[in-house]
């Protein structure tokens, strides 16, 4: 290593990461607050609630192998996860009409209103903070927060153990 560069290996985070930091975990927090007290009250664990935001989120329907490697589960965490949200009523299972062997997972129209009405609080305390913004500032955040999750997206975690 070149001596005129810093160790990184050692050295204090930058203190505005460090801050980033904390403001990501709390706000992790809250959401998975959130997340759990509504898994809680529907009868389902909190993986069965991220499962249902990457169905909802998906811009194409999604495969239970899609789903699968999108949540990092094995195939048969997907299959019970697939399960629970089909016989609670939030999702259903819709074979390919040209591959009968594909499976597409839908959100159930009347299970994503029941969600709307659950997470009505977090969507408008974020539409009151997004009032503090203007369109510039909004469009900065947005970006980050869209090139955070595809830099994570990307990363593997630690090895297991």
């Amino acid at each position: 290593m070149d001596s005129r560069e810093p160790d990184r290996t050692t050295a204090d985070p930058h203190p505005d990461l460090q801050a980033l930091a904390v403001q990501l975990r709390r706000l992790n927090g809250e959401l998975n607050r959130l997340v759990h007290g509504f898994a809680a009250g529907q009868d389902l664990h909190p993986t069965d609630v991220q499962a249902l935001a990457a169905i909802l989120d998906s811009e194409v329907p999604l495969t239970p192998s899609a789903l699968r490697r999108r949540l990092g589960l094995t195939s048969g965490a997907v299959s019970a996860c697939v399960d629970r949200l089909e016989r609670a009523g939030h999702i259903n299972r819709v074979r390919e009409s040209t591959d009968r062997r594909v499976v597409h997972l839908h959100y159930v129209p009347g299970a994503r209103a029941q969600a709307r009405r659950y997470f009505g609080p977090l969507a408008e305390a974020a539409d009151r903070v997004r009032g503090r913004y203007d369109a510039p500032e909004l469009a900065v955040v947005l970006r980050f927060l869209g090139d955070l999750n595809e830099e994570l997206g990307e990363t593997n975690g630690p090895p297991a153990r």
